[in-house]
């Protein structure tokens, strides 16, 4: 699952999709585009990509795919684990990646409420926490209090009330 961007200047919203497509409306912009904020949608944080273009990052990775975007870490398993690793077609590497994208494929249909929870929270102390009904906000978050959320945010710009809300959803539904 590729991530999702989504990037505000200021209280406008300019551009969500996958990293890619945000670095294409990043890069139309010019030189405005370094006084933009920008999210990862599933964690609410705060994220920087680089804007030089492809052949630059790419030079600066390390060994192994950097194309692909592999990286070389460390594995602690157990001797059975190592075994049954080694049964499996395409080796210890192949079989990991299969098993980790089976089970992102599985839990990322919806995120958890709390991982929603998080990830307004996250987003709104970045870009509203100076904001009038941000306290209220965050407390009705966490109390699931879908009408108490909306409505101490009600006074917000309409981009990030809307991006919170979207959020948050999960959190909400259970």
């Amino acid at each position: 699952m590729t991530r999702t961007l989504t990037a505000f200047a200021g209280d406008l919203w300019i551009a969500t999709g996958d990293e890619e497509e945000v670095r294409a409306a990043l890069l139309a912009m010019g030189d405005q585009a370094q006084a933009l904020l920008l999210f990862d949608d599933s964690t609410g944080r705060q994220v920087d990509i680089d804007l030089r273009g492809g052949t630059a990052a790419a030079e600066q990775r390390g060994r192994g795919r950097p194309r692909l975007g592999v990286q070389a870490r460390e594995v602690t398993l157990l001797p059975r684990h190592w075994e049954w690793l080694a049964t499996q077609p395409g080796g210890a590497s192949a079989t990991l990646r299969r098993l980790v994208d089976a089970a992102r494929r599985e839990g990322t249909e919806r995120p958890s409420p709390r991982a929603a929870m998080d990830a307004a929270y996250h987003f709104m102390t970045a870009i509203a926490g100076d904001r009038s009904g941000y306290e209220a906000a965050i407390r009705a978050l966490y109390a699931r209090d879908r009408a108490g959320f909306e409505e101490a945010m009600a006074r917000w710009p309409s981009a990030i009330r809307d991006h919170a809300i979207a959020l948050g959803e999960a959190a909400f539904v259970a």
